[in-house]
């Protein structure tokens, strides 16, 4: 039998669009550099205000990628 590990790592993405538009941020650049990608968790969210007004939204996700043979 196989045995399969994975290793997390953190990765913080911002947007001045939307918490959606700043996780699909991090995945896509975080499968740009890992290989092997098969998950990821929404670990905090934050957002910038200036003036009273939301400017930008921020995720910091924990991505999980399966090691290499």
């Amino acid at each position: 039998m196989a045995t399969t590990v994975a290793r997390v790592t953190q990765i913080s993405s911002r947007s001045e669009v939307s918490f959606e538009d700043a996780v699909q941020g991090g995945i896509e650049r975080a499968t740009s550099t890992l290989r092997n990608v098969q998950g990821a968790w929404v670990k905090d969210q934050k957002v910038e205000v200036t003036d009273g007004r939301i400017v930008a939204y921020q995720v910091n996700l924990e991505i999980t990628f399966v090691l290499d043979d």
